[in-house]
């Protein structure tokens, strides 16, 4: 079977004009030019048969910027993305704290996979200024510079680094290196933030920790100018089927011994909240990554347990007088087209989950999402912290290097795909204005194939494509009979049929 055979059979029987992409009365779908349309949800769809959504984890490639214990690091965290210099020509990264207060490591790669600790010489530890040691001078005091986005439109050079200071205030950079701060008002959070930035909307988006219906969550404040933001409103929290599946997560936790094991398991205690989210935009969308706290043990003071722990004497005080609480993390998945109605994807199961036990893996509890995703070519590039524990840090000797800058790989668009068995699948898309020429497929078709047909705006097929087979990144669709380019500016739709077949996304130039 070809889907040459199949238009022409459809066009016989009438099937072609099966229900048109959309009600006369209903506003047309608009696909901009070069912009990636992905199956994320149902926003331009308007019909779909035999096809199912699946969520797709990235590969993990493991750590990439490990802690030195020669310096006195045990860990190494992040908030934000490794962002390309143009005029460096390297990656620089900024890490979440340094050894001393209000301090924090920068780092630079050619490849994204090999990062150097430059010397700076800005921040004198150990008795030296040879390290990659940052600190930022503040009305509060030093501070370090954790969150940084780069603003490649800004007229003045010296302004195009920027960075988001929660509680305390906004700076900028020309170097990444050497940070001023501005006089932009404060935004406040507690002790988790991200920071990305929407280079087509030129618009910065921080998401700021706040409390919601089950604990942590988090609210988003906007800014187009890095100077007038926008107060925060409450954007995500734990609902109560994320107890539900939560509850089953700890169960199926504390009963796999390939996993890690949380310090404390105590069900009178548990519960889940949004420990971290990550929100950016992504083509025609926005993608929001939060990190889903498992909490599986809060521990009241005077705990009869910690008396037998093997800790510092200060740390029993703290224990003692304020309790603490262990659990695990998982990083989620959820696509939002206007920042405040969120779809959570993959039936709620992780994107980025637990490493088992027994292979090195550094993210075996802990982990903290990607701000953002950094395209490389034809696949999606994620740094994230991922560490071996999560609360007290008892079960891990001091030094042993538990928490690492962590790298993970998906194709490019491969978040969600739509899957076609040996039946075939069909999606149409609501009627759009053709913006462009030239039709392009990111599609998994090694084992089947895919076919196009292009539809007016009643439904009838106009032009329908030669089949489609392999593992196609960024193919070119050609045609067996008519031709998109015919019908530039035109409203129309389009209709995919595929079989044995995993597809991403589409888009026109």
């Amino acid at each position: 079977m070809t889907f040459n055979r199949l238009s022409y059979i459809a066009f016989l029987t009438g099937l072609a004009s099966i229900a048109s992409t959309a009600p006369a009365s209903e506003p047309t779908y608009s696909v901009r030019p070069d912009q990636r349309e992905l199956f994320l949800d149902d926003v331009g769809i308007a019909e779909m048969e035999n096809l199912k959504r699946s969520m797709h984890q990235p590969d993990k490639k493991g750590a990439v910027i490990r802690p030195d214990p020669q310096m006195g690091e045990d860990i190494i965290q992040i908030r934000t993305a490794p962002i390309w210099d143009p005029q460096a020509k390297v990656y620089k990264l900024w890490d979440l704290y340094g050894p001393l207060p209000g301090t924090n490591g920068y780092y630079e790669s050619r490849d994204g996979l090999h990062w150097q600790r430059p010397r700076v010489g800005q921040v004198e530890y150990r008795g030296s200024r040879d390290n990659n040691y940052i600190s930022l001078q503040t009305p509060k005091g030093p501070r370090p510079v954790t969150m940084v986005v780069y603003d490649a439109k800004d007229p003045d050079p010296g302004r195009r680094f920027k960075s988001f200071l929660p509680n305390i205030g906004f700076a900028i950079s020309a170097d990444g290196i050497a940070w001023e701060m501005t006089d932009t008002k404060a935004v406040a959070s507690s002790d988790n933030f991200s920071l990305s930035f929407d280079t087509e909307q030129h618009e910065f988006l921080a998401t700021v920790k706040t409390g919601g219906p089950h604990g942590r969550a988090f609210a988003l404040s906007t800014s187009t100018d890095f100077a007038n933001w926008s107060e925060p409103k409450l954007a995500f929290h734990a609902d109560d089927l994320d107890q539900q599946i939560g509850l089953r997560r700890i169960k199926e936790r504390f009963s796999n011994p390939n996993f890690h094991q949380p310090l404390y398991n105590i069900p009178a205690t548990y519960n889940i909240d949004i420990y971290m989210f990550s929100v950016f935009r992504y083509e025609s969308m926005y993608i929001g990554m939060p990190a889903l706290y498992h909490q599986t043990g809060k521990v009241p003071p005077n705990w009869p347990g910690f008396t037998t722990l093997p800790i510092a004497e200060e740390m029993m005080v703290h224990y003692r007088r304020d309790g603490d609480w262990a659990g695990f993390h998982d990083v989620q998945l959820a696509s939002s087209r206007d920042l405040h109605q969120w779809n959570r994807l993959g039936d709620r199961e992780p994107f980025i989950g637990s490493s088992p036990l027994g292979a090195g893996a550094y993210d075996c509890a802990n982990i903290k999402p990607p701000s953002t995703v950094i395209i490389r070519d034809n696949e999606l590039w994620m740094y994230y912290t991922g560490a071996k524990t999560y609360g007290p840090v008892l079960d891990i000797p001091a030094h042993r290097q538990f928490g690492a800058v962590c790298l993970a790989v998906l194709r490019r668009d491969g978040f969600v795909s739509l899957d076609a068995g040996e039946q075939p699948g069909t999606v149409i898309t609501r009627v759009f204005q053709l913006p462009g020429k030239q039709l392009l497929v990111n599609v998994d078709a090694l084992n089947g194939e895919l076919g196009v047909e292009l539809l007016d705006a009643q439904g009838r097929i106009i032009a329908h494509s030669k089949s489609l087979s392999g593992d196609l990144l960024e193919q070119p669709v050609e045609w067996a009979k008519g031709d998109l380019a015919q019908h530039a500016d035109q409203p129309v739709s389009l209709r995919f049929t595929g079989r044995n077949v995993q597809f991403y996304s589409y888009w026109i130039e």
